[in-house]
């Protein structure tokens, strides 16, 4: 059953979803595309190398929430000074994830699910491999996952890992309801958002800290 709802029941859920609250995301799509355009020079997206399913490599979506001087393939917790390269409608669109609101087209093309992990960038060797041990690179990935619900930014790489591994051992569609009902709050809560870095994890989210 596990293997159905992996195959087909995910992809049916993911076009069902996107249909049905297409009247929300589209217009919100083109509003945001417009104000990114209006507000600094350069594209409207910002296309990025990132690993799918089975380490195969596709091209992931973004609002472009960065100006054009910021380097491409550095996860932002490793620039120096990162908010000196974050515009100013950037800063919104990254504290409530609308930046990755254009990823409903890699839905679409399938390199993405609505609940999977985070795909890693195709240079983050660490956390490419610590996923390897829990088998979280064989699975498609998401636009959200667990580790998304337990701290975002503020996660270790093997803390992160680890939570992608437990999240590949459960999949189901209540894990996944569960999940995209905790990312909303999340998100809306700005949990986990630490630009320019791992935090250390509050009392209860894990025993690691960074």
């Amino acid at each position: 059953m596990k293997s159905l709802y992996c195959r087909v029941i995910k992809r049916v859920i993911d076009l069902l979803f996107l249909i049905l609250s297409s009247p929300f995301w589209i217009p919100l799509t083109l509003a945001l595309s417009l104000i990114v355009k209006l507000t600094s020079p350069g594209p409207v997206l910002f296309k990025q190398k990132r690993i799918g399913k089975c380490r195969s490599e596709f091209t992931i979506y973004k609002f472009r929430s960065m100006y054009r001087t910021a380097p491409i393939d550095t996860p932002t917790h490793m620039l120096e000074n990162p908010a000196t390269y974050i515009t100013p409608i950037g800063r919104f669109l990254r504290k409530f994830s609308l930046d990755e609101l254009p990823q409903i087209l890699n839905i679409i093309r399938g390199d993405l699910t609505l609940v999977g992990p985070r795909p890693a960038l195709w240079n983050q060797d660490d956390l490419i491999v610590e996923r390897e041990k829990y088998g979280a690179n064989d699975v498609t990935p998401g636009l959200t996952g667990l580790a998304q619900t337990k701290g975002r930014d503020e996660l270790p790489i093997e803390v992160k890992a680890r939570y992608d591994g437990e999240y590949c051992a459960r999949i189901s569609f209540m894990s996944d309801i569960k999940i995209l009902v905790l990312t909303v709050v999340a998100v809306f809560k700005s949990d986990g958002v630490v630009e320019g870095g791992t935090g250390v994890l509050r009392s209860g989210d894990d025993e690691v800290d960074s």
